[in-house]
């Protein structure tokens, strides 16, 4: 609803937003917020869940189990819709490991001169590695591919080498931990367990040219 509305808060402590034009949101979740018009996300007063809407006319009462009150009184409404939005699916971000992994998989001499791609998610006991490959010589290396790379990242990757590598058919097995940003304490115990590191550039992979040092 958009309305002409001031609005009282009574409960830890007191608030009150004079007469002016606001959007009021009540979602399925029983909240109820109050927003203006000069910021982005975050509502000028609000009422969490759980708590119960009373109309009386042209006052609301919203309550929860404190006994704490949002009262708002309209003056004037301006728009007053109500529409069902469904389930969210959830936020996917771009850049994520699986989108990360089909960029590498398709650009695959990231990784080096002479890579050539064997698949994607090889199988294995304990779960599938990310990439396996092999260089220009033709040994096999497995790629584990991160977001943000970390030393539980190290330690699956570990644990897939140790296990590719009782394999005759694919010993010995390389391995190459990769992830836009690898944190020095994961690179450290990677180097140390004859891993190498690649810091994956996104948007290269991407074929987007950088602009960091262009003038126009």
């Amino acid at each position: 609803m958009i309305a002409r509305c001031q609005v009282d808060y009574a409960g830890r402590l007191t608030a009150h937003l004079p007469m002016a034009t606001r959007l009021l949101l009540v979602k399925a979740d029983g909240s109820v917020s109050v927003h203006s018009d000069d910021r982005a996300y975050k509502p000028l007063n609000w009422m969490s869940p759980p708590c119960w809407l009373i109309e009386d006319g042209k006052l609301w009462i919203v309550e929860n189990k404190q006994g704490e009150k949002l009262v708002i009184t309209i003056d004037e409404i301006f728009h007053d819709h109500a529409q069902e939005l469904g389930a969210e699916p959830g936020l996917q971000k771009d850049g994520v490991e699986a989108h990360l992994q089909e960029l590498l998989a398709e650009h695959i001499k990231t990784l080096g001169d002479g890579y050539t791609l064997v698949r994607r998610e090889f199988p294995t006991a304990i779960g599938p590695v990310d990439i396996m490959a092999r260089d220009a010589d033709g040994a096999s290396v497995a790629v584990e591919i991160k977001r943000r790379g970390e030393i539980d990242g190290v330690e699956q990757l570990t644990r897939y080498l140790e296990l590719l590598n009782r394999d005759p058919l694919l010993a010995p097995v390389q391995g190459v931990f990769a992830a836009q940003v690898i944190k020095p304490q994961a690179r450290v115990l990677a180097e140390d367990r004859g891993i190498r590191c690649l810091t994956l550039d996104y948007d290269a992979l991407r074929g987007i040219e950088s602009d960091e040092f262009r003038l126009f």
